[in-house]
């Protein structure tokens, strides 16, 4: 009894070190990544993303993207965007992507000009869903830095009549971290 005993926690031992080094075998298979965009404070805005990698090709996240200046980005007030994304690299979720993405987001209301063209009155802000695609790039590090490039484009699906705009556009150059 006792030799099978002590064949089973044997087996079990090295089981559980073939386990351990089949998972840290690879440093890029880390599921999540934070990122922070820096074209937006070109813009007078802030963006931070949340990725979950699904598999090696797919993964899901979330962005947030938030107005602060509304000197320079005139229209927009705030948006969160999900999205899907499949990725074609041969490195674990990273390389060439295609993404799809839904949005849902605040924007000014229609501008309504006077007869001298100059000032005019804003109706109320418009919220609005929005579906799109895009599609981009990703490098990771060994150390589990993160660099993006991405470029997405939708549209508006119930309000477009009640704004300026009819159409969303994405772009992103961000850097963030894998864990």
């Amino acid at each position: 009894m006792k030799k099978t005993f002590s064949l089973l926690i044997i087996l079990f031992a090295f089981y559980s070190v073939y386990a351990q080094s089949e998972t840290d075998a690879n440093p890029y298979q880390k599921n999540n990544e934070i990122k922070l965009n820096l074209i937006a404070p070109l813009s007078g805005a802030v963006q931070v993303d949340y990725e979950r990698h699904l598999n090696k090709h797919s993964s899901v996240g979330i962005s947030a993207y938030m107005v602060y200046d509304h000197t320079k980005e005139e229209d927009m007030n705030y948006n969160i965007s999900p999205y899907y994304r499949y990725y074609f690299g041969k490195k674990y979720a990273s390389g060439l992507f295609v993404e799809g993405f839904g949005m849902f987001t605040s924007i000014d209301g229609k501008k309504i000009y006077a007869p001298d063209n100059v000032t005019f009155t804003e109706n109320k802000d418009v919220y609005d869903i929005a579906l799109g695609a895009g599609l981009g790039w990703k490098l990771v590090t060994k150390k589990g830095l993160v660099f993006e490039a991405n470029v997405g484009y939708g549209k508006l699906l119930f309000n477009a009549d009640k704004t300026d705009h009819d159409v969303v556009a994405k772009f992103g150059l961000s850097i963030g971290y894998r864990f």
